[in-house]
């Protein structure tokens, strides 16, 4: 079977690369299928990673994608066309129109005959505009009720919430809409060595890309708190700027750079996320809104770190159904953050647990079982497609006489899924 993952894609650091580049690995373990991935064309030329076949043919606030997608598309001939998506992956706020544009190619690409599946990581009817710095809401709010309608366009449809599928099937009346969780990126993760905590001191972790609707005033609030009171911690602040917010992480660090007790990473490569999570004594999440499921909350699971999180109905929703081990405090309110991080940092037993039930979630998530719940989709639609002329035989009359000769013809098609 052959795959096209159209998806951001490593070196790029475009949102969704590090998962289209884990969806490309696992897919690449199959001895069945061929994966090309069309990535994102980087500003500066970088050296491909080695292993993978990528083709870079579409680029951010470009409105010719379509063209360059779909000459891409001719030329490999993939039996599916996967998406890996959020509503910006084809234009930010800077240029609306490519980021509508790019999520009518789902439709596009099941009308010109591929079967398209889409990876949507985020829905508009979830996402506090205002929150995330958006301009005109009811604008975008208007124009991500169309491209929800186009998306869905697509043959099927795989949401990382069961609240996402609710709503687009009870709003949107969707079709082939799954839920599947995020997983963690990681084929066998290995239980954390939890002697690296809390020696010689407590790290408190946050990562992500900050500056919208992740920004780190309040978690520097708490911390101040914290450090007054308990002296053998440090707050260890990981990630770069979010695209919308050029420049934050830069501004945070000129005023509390000069703090012994405060470490900023900036982008954190591949390679370097192990230590820096199996060291954490607890990942904080200190959002003021949610766009999906969190993919920092999972690599927490991933290496059996205690989580704490804002009081998000999306992050609550993912601990129940996903069963993590995550304390939430209020919203907004840096004292209540503060009393949470220290009351589970004063609890060597409430840690172990929390990271215990934390990977054990992991375990049951892994990339190889997310991974094959697709495969299997992809695999019942092909069986499907190759039993058709089988459904077209049935219906001719037996008085025909050529109705073995069609048979035996059609049977070519459908002989190996028997």
């Amino acid at each position: 079977m052959k795959i096209c993952l159209i998806s951001a894609f490593p070196p790029s650091r475009r949102l969704l690369n590090e998962y289209g580049y884990h969806i490309a690995d696992e897919l690449q373990r199959h001895s069945l299928l061929s994966v090309t991935v069309l990535g994102d064309v980087m500003e500066t030329a970088t050296p491909e990673l080695d292993g993978f076949d990528v083709v870079r043919c579409w680029e951010l606030n470009k409105t010719i994608n379509h063209r360059r997608i779909f000459k891409a598309l001719r030329d490999i001939k993939p039996d599916v066309v996967w998406f890996n998506l959020v509503f910006s992956s084809f234009g930010n706020a800077n240029n609306p129109l490519a980021a509508f544009s790019g999520l009518t190619l789902p439709a596009a690409t099941r009308m010109a005959g591929y079967y398209t599946h889409v990876t949507l990581h985020h829905l508009m009817d979830h996402v506090d505009l205002k929150d995330s710095g958006i301009k005109h809401a009811r604008l975008y709010r208007a124009a991500g009720y169309f491209a929800t309608r186009a998306v869905l366009m697509a043959n099927s449809v795989s949401v990382l919430l069961p609240a996402y599928r609710r709503t687009l099937m009870q709003k949107y009346h969707g079709e082939n809409v799954h839920f599947r969780a995020h997983g963690i990126l990681s084929s066998r993760p290995e239980f954390p060595d939890l002697s690296l905590r809390g020696n010689p001191e407590h790290h408190i972790l946050v990562f992500g890309k900050w500056g919208t609707y992740k920004r780190l005033e309040l978690l520097l609030q708490a911390f101040e708190s914290i450090s007054a009171r308990m002296p053998n911690i440090k707050l260890v602040i990981a990630g770069g700027n979010h695209p919308m917010a050029p420049g934050y992480v830069e501004s945070v660090r000129e005023r509390f750079g000069g703090n012994p007790k405060i470490e900023f990473t900036g982008y954190v490569e591949e390679e370097d996320i192990a230590p820096l999570f199996r060291t954490a004594s607890v990942l904080v999440m200190p959002y003021s809104s949610a766009t999906g499921a969190s993919g920092v909350a999972h690599l927490g699971c991933e290496y059996g770190v205690p989580i704490i999180s804002a009081d998000i109905p999306d992050f609550r929703g993912m601990a129940e159904d996903e069963g993590l081990a995550i304390e939430f405090y209020r919203t907004g309110n840096a004292e209540d953050m503060a009393t949470k991080i220290m009351d589970l940092l004063r609890s060597p037993d409430r840690q172990r647990e929390m990271a215990e039930r934390n990977f054990s979630a992991a375990l049951r998530m892994t990339m190889p079982q997310i991974i094959q719940q697709y495969v299997r989709t992809f695999n019942l639609h092909q069986r499907a497609r190759a039993m058709q002329p089988i459904a077209r035989y049935r219906r001719i009359p037996g008085w025909v006489p050529s109705r073995s000769m069609l048979f035996r013809a059609a049977a070519q098609r459908w002989s190996a899924w028997m």
